[in-house]
């Protein structure tokens, strides 16, 4: 029987359904009430907060996939902690393109936060790092692919099911400006999730819209930011009017996932629509 490695987490779990709670690219910026494309990205992520606790009667993990800061600054990151806070304890971060990571790793105050796997009852949560210093695209590269490989291997001799995260997508997704952006090796990065029957979903940030698919029987999944949309199908950046939200994921223990999306309503945010980018 393999062990998890020290850079592993295992959260209690009583059996039955896991539910986990995405929240992504919240875009905090160094002081409270900073904007993103005129949204006030506090007060944004604070009404989604709202949400979720309207919605959600228990979380067992938060995953941040992302851009969790706008520029990285430190403030930005220990008001992410209250924020997260107001759910749960057991939240679980990732660095986008946005982010420092250096930054993230001093705010953190427990070995969750940064943790690269988390077990919880029959299923393997994998947390990659598809942050390229100093570029807006995405890669993993030869250590996260290795730390890939091993984690679903672990998996697979546990007899778990394994959700794998990250922060860019790996798929195209029609938008010509984000597909420019995808993970550079994400055929190198299939090739190794083919391998383990036991993999269900591939969850990801960054675009800030929901996608939907399915690869044979892996759900690929991206999800609405907590602040600004894009809007699908643009050939060049393109905000979109669509409302914040967030990902809610129900891991059953016959290995079934289920998903949905949750916006928003009755609350009016302020977008620049007719912005040409922000970064």
């Amino acid at each position: 029987m393999s062990q998890p490695r020290p850079d592993s987490h295992v959260i209690s779990h009583p059996g039955g359904i896991v539910r986990l709670v995405q929240l992504t690219d919240t875009h905090l910026c160094k002081r409270q009430g900073g904007t993103l494309l005129g949204m006030d990205t506090d007060d944004s992520l604070q009404a989604v907060i709202n949400l979720v606790k309207a919605e959600q009667a228990q979380i067992d993990l938060l995953l941040g996939t992302g851009d969790l800061s706008d520029q990285g600054a430190l403030e930005a990151y220990r008001r992410l902690l209250q924020y997260f806070a107001q759910l749960t304890d057991t939240s679980c971060w990732l660095p986008g393109n946005h982010d420092d990571r250096a930054n993230m790793t001093a705010v953190a105050d427990n070995s969750l936060r940064l943790c690269r796997e988390i077990r919880l009852g029959r299923w393997q949560v994998v947390m990659l790092d598809s942050q390229v210093a100093g570029e807006v695209g995405g890669e993993l590269g030869p250590g996260e692919l290795a730390l890939l490989e091993a984690a679903l291997t672990a998996a697979a001799d546990e007899g778990l099911y394994s959700l794998v995260c990250l922060h860019h997508q790996p798929v195209q997704i029609g938008c010509e400006w984000l597909d420019e952006q995808m993970v550079a090796d994400a055929d190198a990065f299939f090739a190794v999730l083919d391998r383990f029957k036991g993999v269900r979903g591939v969850l990801w940030g960054h675009v800030h819209q929901q996608i939907d698919r399915r690869r044979g029987d892996v759900q690929l999944m991206a999800s609405p930011s907590t602040c600004v949309q894009f809007a699908p199908g643009s050939a060049g950046f393109k905000a979109d009017a669509a409302p914040p939200g967030y990902r809610w994921l129900e891991l059953c223990e016959d290995g079934t996932l289920r998903t949905g999306v949750s916006r928003v309503q009755g609350v009016l945010f302020k977008v620049d629509l007719d912005s040409g980018g922000y970064l």
